[in-house]
């Protein structure tokens, strides 16, 4: 298992996490099971939102004597007073007690990550954030209550303005193929070039993300149901997750063991199994001309790493201090290009890539 660092705090986050919308499918015992599994297999980061309240006791046996290897996402906002899940955040005083509720239920006293719950409209912002649900929240994490400070939403502007306030350490965002380059779903909103700007936003502001819907809720799994008319898989989904800026860790949802041992593969997968640079070919053509970092177009022959090149000049021209340090510690930089056109020839994109590194090495001087 790959892990990745937490820019404020400093925790060690496993790239695959789990999801838990669908768990409460499997029986109690299957439950456990499978959240043993993972934990056994290197995943210490759960989000802790399904969407039947019957998955919180195994959920609980499952953590028991295991609860300091494993970090949490409970958020404040889910409701489950009547045994399904349901949306609270316009009721604080609901929220707050199902959000104490949950902590009781693993038999623990802080939450590593706290999150404001689903919020997709500038008014809820408003209220939250101006309100009791927010005081409460940065009460309970002065007093370690809650060791992170999150948000979750599927709009590219409310995350702007989590952003923006300084407070937050992660945000979960639903980020797929799908979302990034149609309009087919109300989860991906924004425009292609606007989504990607806003995965380096977080990077640049020290802000992990924590990936939601990585599959578009099964339907990029499915060539009838996706979009593109053809299938992927969770491999490549996961990888094109990962190769975002700013992304920690992808949280699939599993339905069970079999799910589970699925998303498992991911692990040992080879770079032909991850390579999604077939979406090159689904993307409309105002979405390409810019590199997603896919690395379709390695290896290149002078060793240069494009992707990670592209990536440090995107996030240093958006006033990434430490950007330009990362990519000076590369073994070879975009000054080495010698202009083969391998590069321009792969990739499924469009970039003309040996005119792109001329244009990096001009910025970083090397």
């Amino acid at each position: 298992m790959e892990y990745r660092t937490l820019p404020r705090g400093g925790e060690q986050i496993s790239v695959i996490g789990l999801g838990m919308g669908s768990i409460h499918n499997a029986s109690p015992s299957e439950i456990v099971h499978t959240l043993h599994e993972a934990m056994d297999a290197g995943v210490n980061y759960f989000d802790y939102v399904p969407s039947d309240a019957a998955a919180f006791e195994p959920y609980a046996r499952a953590l028991h004597g295991r609860r300091d290897k494993v970090m949490l996402q409970v958020h404040l906002g889910a409701d489950y007073s009547n045994g399904q899940y349901g949306w609270a955040i316009r009721n604080p005083k609901l929220a707050i007690a199902q959000f104490e509720e949950r902590l009781r239920d693993l038999g623990t006293d802080y939450a590593d990550f706290g999150f404001i719950h689903c919020i997709d409209e500038d008014d809820d912002f408003d209220t939250v954030m101006n309100g009791p649900l927010w005081e409460y929240a940065e009460r309970r994490h002065a007093d370690g209550t809650i060791r992170h400070l999150g948000f979750s939403t599927h709009n590219a502007s409310i995350a702007r303005r989590f952003l923006a306030t300084g407070k937050m350490d992660m945000g979960m965002f639903s980020l797929n193929p799908m979302y990034d380059y149609t309009d087919e779903s109300a989860y991906g909103q924004g425009s292609a070039s606007d989504r990607a700007s806003l995965y380096r936003e977080f990077e640049t502001a020290g802000v992990g993300i924590s990936v939601m819907k990585p599959f578009a809720g099964g339907q990029l799994l499915d060539g009838a149901a996706s979009p593109f008319g053809a299938a992927l898989t969770r491999i490549q989904c996961l990888q094109y997750a990962l190769d975002k800026p700013g992304v920690l860790t992808v949280l699939p949802g599993v339905r069970g063991l079999a799910d589970l041992e699925d998303i498992l593969r991911f692990v040992d997968a080879d770079a032909a199994a991850r390579d999604y640079s077939v979406i090159g070919s689904f993307a409309e053509p105002a979405d390409t001309g810019r590199c997603v970092y896919c690395n379709h177009c390695q290896p290149c022959p002078e060793g240069i790493a494009i992707g990670l090149a592209n990536k440090y000049y995107d996030l240093a021209c958006m006033g990434d201090d430490m950007a330009a340090q990362h990519y000076r510690e590369l073994s070879r930089h975009a000054s080495n290009c010698v202009h083969c056109g391998h590069c321009d020839a792969r990739c499924p994109f469009g970039v003309a890539q040996s005119t792109r590194m001329e244009e990096i090495a001009a910025y970083f001087g090397e």
